[in-house]
């Protein structure tokens, strides 16, 4: 007979979580940091208690939204790689509620995430309690079935003993490469504080091991074939490099061979942009370089990547008629798209393979092929160079040139808030003076794109956008997380004005817990990437300004709403400054470092002037029908040539 130990179910669920661990590459290191918490009574006194009486290792910091200190989670899994991460806790009701977007932003992300809500009474005796949903169809219902369908693995402990093979399976989840995301075990509140024997090798260390698995032989010699033939090749480095932790096994194969390579944004910043076969960003929001040698590559090595509508700019970038693709992707699911070769298997053990295979054929790419990829390479590095050093002038054209009343905008801007700067500058200036051991972290907005387009990493791991879900909000929250991982790096969260007052929730948080973080807000005063493409679909600008109600016609295009960002993060603690001019913005970035409290610069920039697309294209749902010949011509135009191009995939 096993011996048992009698302990309530939060605290046998604290107790196992403090248990865990993960091996990789021979690496050991526990599962789980800490735990996230927001208090209330559907977990106080469960979670709460077993947490307080008994915690082990696991650090419980405390959120200031749900959602807010869940993205904090995310934010510290995505940067260790998903090694390690955080559980987070909350009531049921609005607190469960409000962690099902970040859930989702995990799933999307396939970053491990746990969510341990509080749920309603599993008996039901005092049914219904405070924030109960009573859906007459199924009084089993709760709010936490939302999570359902955001989630990779989601349960119910229903009764004690349920919790064990609860939790194995969501190791199971949070450990798998080819299937991780946000898992759901939802907690009742009688059931969290009820008391059960339970076996003692249910607590026993657990060690969860991430195996590097090997593609069959079958399908290398298919990728061979396909490799060996191609005259343009390119690949493209996804985030699953980087949570293979590969990228030397990447940059040594596209060495040998000569295959340059694009970025996407969960794999950007692993080589730093300096590597000449680096082509930067590859898509919708791709940079110059990717995107020049996309629309002629025959053969597309895709590895670790979703294969996204952004990197693929809605499956048209690459317009070889004869393109094949080769993915290497640990996700059969991922490595089935696009009808390529399926190399099914860890990113690094794939590529050592295949390296070997290929390497009997004695390939490489052309003389004439290479020339065009330093050509590309160049050319790349000149117009990030012009992007970064864009002045404002007398005739000064802004790099988005569409129909918004440019004019009439700089003006307004004026009157509302003084002098301004080009995003793109600030971009460059950010480059030149911040810590170039810094993270920055992004995610909505203008600023992923600008970031995929033009920003160069200097040191790796020092890139960390979210853009799989591109939740607004995410930035700020993230940042702290980024910070908890690594602690001895600056950390700089980049938002938009928009995805600042949307979320940032954990700032204060980040006071609280004396984790420095720097958040730089492009104050534009509007929506702008949506405003921009709203505007370049024939459209005019509508619900994208932030704007007064104007009291003659009933319409916000009254005078602009103007905030004062730094004076808002100054009432939580922070440091905060206000950039108008160049010379403001050096000063604030170089004063930041000196901080031992986070800090805030409230930039104001000019809309439309972000950086404009390269050679891209994203289908999106035109009107086909309209009033507007603007919004006509801009389906025959833009709309059919391109989705015809594209539509054979």
């Amino acid at each position: 007979m096993a011996k048992t130990i009698r302990l309530t179910v939060a605290q046998a669920l604290v107790k196992f979580l403090n248990n865990q661990y993960v091996e990789f590459d021979g690496k050991e290191v526990p599962m789980f940091e800490g735990i996230f918490g927001i208090f209330g009574h559907g977990n106080v006194i469960g979670i709460g208690q077993a947490l307080e009486e008994d915690p082990g290792h696991l650090i419980m910091r405390m959120g200031r939204n749900e959602q807010g200190m869940a993205h904090a989670a995310m934010g510290f899994a995505k940067q260790k790689r998903r090694k390690q991460m955080y559980a987070c806790t909350s009531s049921v009701g609005p607190g469960a509620a409000n962690m099902v977007t970040a859930a989702a932003t995990a799933t999307a992300n396939c970053i491990p995430v746990l969510f341990l809500p509080g749920d309603t009474y599993a008996d039901r005796q005092p049914d219904p309690v405070l924030q109960q949903m009573e859906q007459t169809v199924s009084l089993t219902t709760t709010t936490n079935d939302a999570f359902r369908a955001v989630c990779k693995y989601w349960d119910r402990v229903t009764r004690p003993e349920v919790l064990m093979t609860a939790c194995i399976n969501a190791m199971r989840v949070l450990t798998d490469p080819a299937e991780t995301g946000a898992v759901c075990i939802a907690l009742p509140q009688d059931v969290e504080g009820e008391a059960w024997d339970y076996p003692d090798y249910f607590f026993q260390k657990r060690v969860h091991h991430i195996d590097r698995i090997k593609p069959s032989e079958r399908a290398i010699e298919e990728a061979v074939k396909a490799i060996a033939k191609a005259e343009r090749p390119l690949m493209i480095f996804g985030g699953g490099v980087k949570y293979s932790e590969a990228e030397a096994v990447f940059q040594k194969f596209a060495e040998k061979y000569g295959i340059p390579f694009g970025e996407t944004q969960a794999g950007k910043g692993t080589i730093t942009w300096e590597h000449e076969l680096n082509m930067g960003g590859v898509g919708e929001t791709g940079g110059l370089a990717a995107n020049t040698l996309a629309k002629d590559a025959d053969v597309v090595i895709g590895v670790g990547t979703r294969y996204t509508d952004f990197t693929t700019s809605s499956k048209w970038i690459f317009q070889n008629p004869n393109v094949q693709y080769v993915n290497i992707n640990v996700s059969r699911f991922h490595a089935y798209k696009l009808d390529g070769i399926q190399v099914v298997g860890d990113a690094g053990a794939a590529l050592e393979m295949l390296d070997e295979a290929l390497g009997k054929t004695g390939y490489h790419v052309s003389d004439a092929y290479a020339a065009d990829i330093k050509a590309a390479k160049a050319a790349y590095t000149k117009e990030v160079e012009r992007v970064f050093h864009i002045q404002f002038g007398d005739n000064f054209v802004p790099e988005v040139n569409d129909d918004f009343d440019y004019k009439a905008a700089e003006k307004a801007y004026k009157e509302a808030v003084g002098e301004t700067l080009p995003q793109t500058r600030v971009l460059g200036l950010l480059e030149e003076h911040m810590d170039p051991n810094g993270i920055i972290v992004g995610a909505s907005g203008s600023l992923p794109g600008d970031l995929q387009r033009v920003w160069r990493p200097k040191t790796v791991g020092s890139y960390h956008v979210e853009y799989g879900f591109s939740c607004m909000g995410y930035e700020v929250n993230a940042a702290l997380g980024v910070k908890l991982a690594e602690p001895e790096r600056e950390v700089y969260a980049l938002v938009g004005d928009y995805a600042y007052m949307m979320l940032h929730s954990e700032l204060p948080t980040s006071i609280a817990e004396g984790k420095k973080i720097n958040v730089i807000v492009f104050d534009n005063m509007q929506g702008g990437c949506i405003n921009n493409l709203e505007i370049g679909h024939g459209q005019g600008s509508y619900g994208t300004e932030f704007r007064f109600r104007n009291e003659k016609t009933g319409q916000l295009d009254g005078a602009y709403v103007p905030v004062d960002f730094a004076m808002n993060a100054a009432s939580y603690g922070c440091k905060s400054y206000t950039a108008h001019t160049e010379e403001e913005l050096i000063a604030a970035i170089e004063d930041a470092k000196k901080q031992k409290v986070s800090t805030l610069i409230d930039c104001k920039v000019m809309p439309k002037t972000m950086v404009h697309g390269y050679g891209d294209w994203w289908r999106v749902g035109i009107a086909q029908v309209s009033k507007s010949k603007k919004i006509h011509d801009c389906y025959e135009n833009l709309m059919k040539p391109h989705y015809d191009a594209a539509r054979k995939y």
